[in-house]
């Protein structure tokens, strides 16, 4: 089999597909080579085998714990991506995924007690890094408030229930909805100060991980912060957003050279070192997986996430090297 685009090359085989609530599904896939990733990540998906639509989603399984890799989809009214992941694909299709990206992941943080924010679908990435937490040997406390419009609407309860259970001397799981007619298990109210008191008092010595909607978002980021979190504890997920998150041919955006003095139009979503080699432009790629160091490149200004450091200094950082394999971008940029 061909990889439909570049951008996608992981052909994985469907294993099977089952509902979590009434308009969300999860995906399970066999990957059919190594696929490193972490707890948190997302993918890019190759929709009906496309070189021009691709749908971003949150690898919502675990890597070294879950079975399958899992892809967890809300489907959308008119969504092509999720309408076709839903209700077209059944077990053995393939579908092709990129290299795992974003940097909204548990993995090399500080060892404190994790507060876990997730509103909505929110929950995927929340999940990936619960479970792989709950596993680890560091075994700090994770408490989860997950937040909902009904109680119908709880993705992964199952789950959770089993979590609660098993993990019960670490694991502080909350479910809060705004229905008035949900039942006493469930937290009442929105997102507010008084309610992180009540249910996460050691907010301030705490990571705090959010995922979900953009006002709940910010809404987090406000209280976190008003009670103490320090900013450099809290993470937020932007990539993930209530409507389909989407790349496609017609979603370009520029990189410009500046020892070129040339600007070059390059798909959302690719990697640096994509953008670099369909342009022709100079770059030495080794081990195309962030660990040699060789396509260490500087970007000036401009929106990228990063998966992997490893072989950069802090001042390399600080001066805004990259690796080019490893640097996925998400708006137009500016490189020596």
């Amino acid at each position: 089999m061909t990889s439909p685009t570049p951008l996608c090359p992981n052909a994985m085989q469907v294993h099977g597909v089952h509902q979590e609530t009434d308009d969300v599904w999860t995906i399970e896939l066999i990957a059919q080579d190594f696929y490193p990733y972490s707890p948190g990540q997302y993918a890019l998906v190759s929709i009906r085998h496309s070189d021009s639509v691709l749908r971003a989603y949150t690898l919502s399984s675990s890597p070294g714990l879950s079975r399958f890799i899992t892809l967890t989809v809300r489907r959308l009214e008119n969504g092509e991506g999720s309408g076709w992941l839903t209700q077209e694909i059944k077990p053995g299709d393939t579908l092709w995924l990129s290299e795992p990206q974003g940097e909204f992941t548990c993995i090399n943080k500080e060892n404190t007690p994790f507060l876990m924010l997730a509103g909505g679908c929110g929950v995927t990435p929340i999940m990936s890094m619960t479970r792989w937490l709950l596993a680890s040997d560091a075994q700090p406390d994770v408490t989860v408030i997950y937040h909902v419009h009904t109680p119908n609407d709880v993705i992964f309860a199952q789950e959770w229930a089993s979590l609660c259970e098993r993990y019960a001397d670490r694991l502080r799981f909350h479910l809060a909805t705004s229905a008035s007619d949900a039942p006493e298990s469930f937290v009442q109210g929105h997102l507010s100060e008084a309610l992180i008191q009540q249910y996460a008092p050691n907010v301030a010595k705490s990571t705090v991980m959010t995922c979900g909607p953009e006002g709940y978002m910010e809404k987090a980021q406000d209280v976190c912060l008003s009670l103490g979190v320090a900013p450099e504890r809290f993470y937020q997920e932007r990539f993930h957003t209530s409507a389909e998150s989407s790349v496609s041919q017609g979603d370009e955006i520029t990189m410009r050279v500046r020892s070129l003095a040339k600007d070059f139009s390059v798909p959302v979503g690719a990697t640096l070192l994509y953008a670099l080699e369909q342009n022709g432009l100079p770059v030495i790629a080794a081990c195309r997986s962030g660990v040699c160091g060789s396509c260490k490149t500087q970007v000036l200004q401009g929106e990228y996430t990063t998966t992997s450091q490893s072989t950069l200094t802090e001042d390399e950082i600080s001066q805004g090297y990259v690796l080019a394999c490893s640097c996925q971008l998400t708006g137009s940029v500016e490189i020596a």
